[in-house]
């Protein structure tokens, strides 16, 4: 079984004000741990579990190191929340370190812009030969990924109208986005070599692939989704990336070749999952055709199941997945508190509370072939 990990972003926030605070200096200091660390704008920090292999163990991990995380807040006078984006105005400040300075100079308002948290899920591989051949082949199912995390639907003070405004903010990069098919290790290599000879990237970590090979780990390294408001679909996310590169594996053994998409498509696919979410039709990766977005994520669920029943994981997976298409994503979450209190602030509190919720077992709470089932084309829980 493959080992995988997540990395989550969280915007500082103040308890009073319930704006975006920065201080990651002061809970960098407090955390006193690498696994807390900070990020670009002084108003976030980053967290990264260790490499598992169970469910429940990653979703411990992520309980640990949000709990760890906020801690080290609260005794800095702040808190984390699992948002993408800042609902309320605010202004940021640059880490003052001597990569992000150099970002400030060369990117000059896109970094000034910039204060979006993500979730990056890393799943191991053998090789880079093996990696690649992943990248080209789950590149399609990314948009699906992105669209049952979209928790970012405020920005600049308003609603953006979009599930996910994370995604077009974050695309101001000019690395930022999907990308054509590699075909091997070599030709990844090459294009990265020559991304960096033209000046604009710092460096290997600034290409910003929706997937890539990581440059400090032996992962391939997805970085479609938002930072999840509910420890649950981070798990969810993870899951099914596992389940996405072992299944892109098993048919890069037996010759299959990838579904060829261009990349001009599949970035028009990733905006319709940023604009709609799970509340709207995505593109099916298959027939290259509009699609119910439930339906096509039931359709990436059974794509992966064989790897799923295989690790003993596919009910308690199928339960996760449900659960998202019930009640929503983060960006439903925001959308339904803001229409009951007509106030930002409230959405930010509702997201200080949630970030860190989860409570006892994944597996217990998701028993019994999941507490969330299937009747029919119905979804109901028990």
């Amino acid at each position: 079984m493959r080992t995988f990990g997540v990395e989550e972003e969280f915007l500082l926030i103040d308890p009073t004000k319930l704006c975006p605070e920065p201080a990651a200096d002061a809970v960098f200091l407090a955390a006193g741990h690498h696994d807390v660390t900070r990020e670009v704008k002084q108003e976030q920090i980053e967290t990264g579990t260790h490499p598992q292999s169970s469910l429940e163990e990653l979703y411990a991990d992520i309980l640990r190191h949000r709990a760890l995380a906020d801690e080290a807040a609260v005794r800095s006078g702040v808190r984390i929340a699992a948002l993408g984006t800042s609902p309320i105005v605010t202004g940021t400040r640059v880490t003052h370190e001597t990569r992000y300075l150099q970002m400030q100079e060369r990117f000059g308002a896109t970094l000034r812009d910039q204060l979006t948290c993500g979730c990056h899920v890393h799943v191991s591989v053998e090789s880079d030969e093996e990696g690649v051949a992943v990248l080209d082949r789950i590149r399609v199912w990314l948009p699906v990924l992105a669209a049952l995390s979209t928790n970012s639907p405020f920005w600049a003070g308003e609603d953006s109208g979009f599930a996910s405004y994370r995604g077009q903010a974050w695309n101001r990069w000019p690395t930022a986005g999907p990308c054509e098919i590699f075909g091997s290790a070599e030709a990844y290599s090459a294009l990265i070599a020559q991304l960096l000879a033209t000046g604009v990237p710092l460096d290997g970590q600034a290409v910003y692939f929706d997937a890539r090979l990581s440059t400090r780990h032996p992962t391939v390294e997805v970085r479609v989704a938002d930072v999840c408001l509910q420890p649950d679909d981070a798990v969810l996310q993870a899951a099914l990336t596992r389940a996405l590169v072992e299944t892109a594996v098993r048919e890069w053994t037996a010759g299959v070749p990838p579904i060829p998409m261009p990349a001009a498509q599949l970035r028009l696919g990733c905006w319709r999952a940023s604009r709609f979410g799970i509340d709207g039709e995505l593109l099916d990766p298959l027939s290259g055709t509009l699609r119910d977005a439930h339906e096509l994520a039931r359709a990436l669920l059974e794509y992966v199941r064989p790897v799923l029943r295989e690790q003993g994981e596919d009910l308690l997976v199928e339960s996760l997945l449900n659960q998202v298409l019930i009640r929503g994503t983060g960006s439903t979450r925001q959308r339904a508190v803001y229409a009951r209190t007509e106030s930002l602030a409230e959405v930010v509190s509702d997201a200080v509370f949630l970030t860190g919720a989860g409570q006892g077992s994944l597996e217990e709470r998701h028993a019994d072939s999941a507490c969330f089932h299937m009747r029919g084309n119905e979804l109901f829980r028990i």
